[in-house]
């Protein structure tokens, strides 16, 4: 890793936000076939390739540094102790051995938070399932990776041939972090913000509070106060262009056919919309990526609309079963990839829509037609505010980690998520994937679905990954209020079947042709 470096405001929140009932990691549960003539240890195989090749993801072999009493966001340090033995596990399948078993074990840890005094990653291997099959279970901080930068993790732990491939080591040698006291980081911290020149008007430029320069408690927090107005005043400066984002918006929400948007936007409350506790229930499902574009085809949408109207139709199935279904249209929050093509930084650029999943209309068909229609619109609403992301991501608020740390765990004890309006009812997020057969230490990658995050008042969480001809849905949810997910898994076929039916063309026709 070399020098130690910071966090961005969006990388650091989700440490923060972290508390027992709401880890903030994400992970996958691959299942690999090992071939026929395959005579050795899976475990030590992949164990070995792995740490052959850490350095292509060098954020496997950080952990985190914190500032002195928090009072900046921390950075990434190398770890001088790392042990991979720590962060490799052989897992261990009772009987029956299947991948149902395999989904409820994954569920259970991934209720588990990460110990943050280590590099925040985990890998566990589990052999001996039927069929020759290899399940591997991946965890990682959100801190450290989204999809977008997965690339290097990718790369690292597969190969497109059953033969892996040779990794070139490097050749430079390891940093050596030099210990410094207290002082020294509390001012490096803090120095390095308030010592930048404004990019603001002049007049920003020309304000320079004073400071104590002490470092008792009483002076430092002068010090941060003196801080906290400058940077105000840097922010000012960046306030002309994040006012032309918010005219544009201000702009669309006055015009009538948006204000009808904003409100279908708006999420009533549901059963799925409540606290969650710290355990987690966890299924997967496959379907055809080949059937969902030529669904998305006929239909005239998107892949992702697809995806929203298969989630949208088992949610809706699931709640009418319950006598919970609300008469409003339900909604689900649509992660967007704020990352620019060939950008693999190791940290967040994630920004979100709101978009409309149509549970009111029954019809399959015109369901999904209301869907594509809807997410049209969210993107329109949500494009100007794309803008203002990078420029907020990275605003570093001293002082900040304690009260956002402060406000997460008062609002998880609050159960104010069971009283305020939810800001969306689900979250759907599609992650494309590669379309070559990939392989581990060997084995076939079968499967590849993902194991994404519950939180307050957003129980559920559906997250799919492409993967060669296939769609592998990931869905997770707070255990307390949905105990079996696999019950909407099993759900999940019959739903994409029936929207398959209501755009296929009708028989007489298809006879005729």
């Amino acid at each position: 890793m070399g020098d130690a470096k910071k966090l961005s405001s969006l990388d650091a929140s989700f440490l923060y936000l972290e508390t027992p009932e709401m880890p903030m990691h994400v992970g996958s549960m691959a299942i690999f076939r090992l071939p026929e003539d395959y005579s050795g240890d899976f475990f030590e195989d992949f164990k070995a390739m792995i740490a052959a090749r850490l350095h292509i993801a060098p954020i496997l072999k950080a952990r985190l540094e914190k500032t002195p009493l928090d009072i900046d966001h921390p950075s990434w340090v190398e770890d001088d102790q790392f042990d991979i033995d720590r962060h490799i596990f052989r897992g261990s399948l009772p009987a029956p051995h299947d991948r149902a078993t395999l989904e409820r074990i994954v569920g259970w840890m991934h209720a588990k938070l990460l110990n943050r005094a280590r590099p925040l990653w985990e890998f566990y291997v589990f052999e001996g399932m039927k069929d020759r099959e290899i399940g591997l279970y991946s965890k990682m901080h959100h801190a450290c990776i989204d999809g977008g930068a997965g690339a290097a993790l990718t790369s690292m732990i597969y190969d497109v041939t059953p033969v892996p491939r040779e990794v070139d080591q490097p050749t430079a040698q390891k940093v050596g972090q030099e210990p410094r006291d207290i002082a020294a980081n509390l001012l490096d911290s803090y120095q390095r913000l308030w010592l930048q020149s404004f990019d603001a008007s002049a007049a920003a430029k020309s304000i320079d509070l004073p400071r104590t320069g002490k470092s008792d408690l009483g002076s430092i927090l002068f010090d941060n106060a003196m801080y906290q107005i400058e940077a105000a005043v840097k922010f000012a400066g960046s306030v002309p262009t994040m006012l032309k984002s918010v005219s544009e918006v201000v702009g669309k929400i006055s015009d009538p056919k948006s204000r009808d948007s904003i409100a279908s936007m708006m999420s009533p409350p549901t059963i799925l919309n409540k606290s969650i506790s710290s355990e987690r229930s966890f299924s997967g499902v496959s379907i055809s990526l080949s059937q969902a574009k030529a669904l998305a085809k006929q239909a005239g949408g998107k892949l992702n609309d697809v995806v929203l109207a298969i989630s949208s139709g088992v949610v809706r199935r699931y709640l009418v079963e319950r006598g919970a279904l609300p008469a409003k249209s339900m909604t689900a929050a649509v992660p967007i990839s704020l990352r620019e093509e060939g950008n693999t930084d190791a940290n967040n650029q994630v920004f979100g829509m709101i978009c409309s999943i149509a549970t009111n209309i029954e019809d399959p068909k015109a369901r999904l037609e209301a869907i594509i229609a809807q997410s049209t619109k969210s993107k329109e609403m949500s494009h100007p505010l794309r803008a203002l992301m990078p420029q907020v991501s990275n605003i570093s608020m001293l002082g900040s980690p304690i009260l956002v740390q402060i406000l997460a765990l008062l609002y998880s004890r609050s159960s104010l998520s069971d009283v305020l309006p939810p800001a969306a009812n689900i979250t759907v997020s599609n992650v494309p994937g590669p379309r070559q057969t990939l392989y581990a230490a060997g084995a076939e990658l079968l499967n590849i679905f993902p194991v994404s995050i519950s939180t307050h008042g957003l129980a559920l969480n559906i997250t799919v990954q492409s993967y060669r001809d296939q769609l592998d849905f990931g869905f997770i949810a707070g255990a307390n209020i949905i105990p079996h997910v696999q019950v909407l898994c099993d759900m999940l076929p019959g739903e994409f079947a029936a929207l398959q039916a209501a755009f296929a063309p009708p028989a007489d026709l298809k006879s005729a042709s």
